[in-house]
């Protein structure tokens, strides 16, 4: 915007600048015949090369239009403009207001090695127009003619270098400007794209909230509610073959508490609180009733040792550790045919160990893998578990020779 203003009025001046320059020209020249002794010869002779100057200057006018910039033609041009303006101004001195064209106009017109000579023709005219015509008459006005014509030249070197400067400034600055141009529209490129990736990285983390909230429920449901119900359907079992009253109304009663408990498991799962064993005890003391719970349940033999200095831990530790022993009891009760389990809770410095073994029938873990993958919760659930914060969990087994689940995650306090 700031360069096409400048640009629009440079080729107003170039279309209607010489005209005007022409035209002062003969004005004064008309005016001053008397006073510089113009005759009548000379008078229609300068008529003559004004016609000549403006049939030259309408046919300077179409070549720019139709190829603007420096060629032979412009050279041509301009040298004929020259000695028309030099002729001019040797008849009358006054017409070196036509003369100064040739300032302005050889930079745009000559080739760059010619601009320097053009602007020295143009130079010799004016201070010829400066001294008072031609030819000077005398030493003096010879010597005044060289003086003139050396400050001329002095002044022409100096204003060019300084329109060179100018126009490789302008020439930087445009360039400039055309990559600032470039670097926006590349900047607002990547704004939008970004907002896109935005948008699209907001529905992938809704996406992923979703899915791992219906993990984590999924989890909660296996290894609380569908535990709780498979004890009560145990009990209810038991309940169906009792040999007396008593031993019925003792397993109702065992049924009853399973089915509470897993209401409140399911309530608490729904909310993604603590698991209700831990509601009121630390992590010891409800690992400690969980395994009696389940040994009492299952008729297995089972006992819970603590090792270290206990420690109060984060609720999220609690919350796992207690999880995956109760998946790892679970597993026992149903595949393992165990006659021992032990449950050991371990604080060691920075980091707490769950270990659960049993004598029971063993199995291969690798060729157990795929299996555990695809159906569901079991030893997959328990180490996505332990590395959701942090963790990591081992398996050791062989068939006929138990197994051995230990959980190792970082001791992380409760502050609180």
């Amino acid at each position: 915007m700031t360069n096409a203003v400048p640009q629009q009025s440079r080729a107003r001046f170039d279309r209607w600048g010489p005209w005007a320059l022409l035209a002062a020209g003969a004005v004064a020249a008309a005016l001053s015949a008397r006073p510089v002794g113009m005759d009548r010869t000379a008078t229609a002779v300068s008529a003559v090369l004004v016609a000549a100057a403006a049939v030259l200057q309408g046919c300077w006018a179409r070549l720019k239009r139709r190829r603007p910039g420096p060629s032979r033609t412009g050279v041509c041009l301009y040298v004929l403009r020259w000695a028309n303006g030099f002729v001019l101004t040797w008849i009358n001195p006054f017409f070196a207001f036509y003369a100064v064209t040739g300032y302005y106009t050889a930079s745009v017109d000559l080739p760059r090695r010619l601009v320097l000579p053009g602007l020295f023709l143009t130079a010799v005219t004016m201070a010829g127009s400066e001294v008072g015509g031609w030819p000077p008459h005398g030493p003096v006005l010879w010597l005044g003619f060289l003086l003139v014509l050396a400050v001329n030249m002095v002044m022409v070197a100096v204003f060019t270098r300084y329109a060179e400067q100018e126009q490789a400034r302008a020439l930087v600055q445009a360039g400039t400007i055309a990559e600032l141009e470039r670097t926006n529209t590349a900047l607002e490129q990547a704004l939008r794209e970004n907002a896109a990736l935005h948008d699209q990285l907001l529905v992938q983390a809704r996406e992923a909230g979703v899915a791992d909230e219906r993990r984590r429920l999924a989890a909660e449901i296996h290894d609380t509610i569908a535990q709780g119900l498979t004890g009560i359907i145990a009990q209810l079992q038991v309940v169906a073959n009792a040999p007396d009253l008593a031993t019925a109304r003792t397993h109702l009663e065992r049924a009853s508490r399973l089915a509470r408990h897993s209401l409140g498991e399911a309530r608490r799962s729904v909310h993604n609180l603590a698991p209700v064993a831990l509601a009121a005890d630390g992590l010891p003391e409800a690992l400690r009733k969980t395994v009696g719970e389940w040994g009492e349940r299952t008729g297995v033999r089972a006992r819970f040792t603590v090792t270290g200095t206990v420690e109060q831990l984060h609720d999220e530790v609690s919350a796992t550790l207690l999880r995956i022993a109760q998946e790892a009891l679970s597993n026992a009760a149903r595949h393992a045919r165990a006659s021992r389990v032990g449950v050991t809770l371990s604080f060691m410095g920075d980091e707490v160990t769950l270990d659960v073994r049993d004598d029971g029938a063993g199995f291969d873990p690798a060729a157990a893998a795929p299996r555990t993958r695809a159906g569901g919760f079991g030893l997959d659930g328990m180490r996505a578990r332990a590395e959701r914060i942090a963790g990591s969990l081992a398996v050791e087994s062989e068939p006929g020779h138990g197994t051995a689940v230990s959980a190792r995650v970082p001791l992380v306090r409760d502050d609180r």
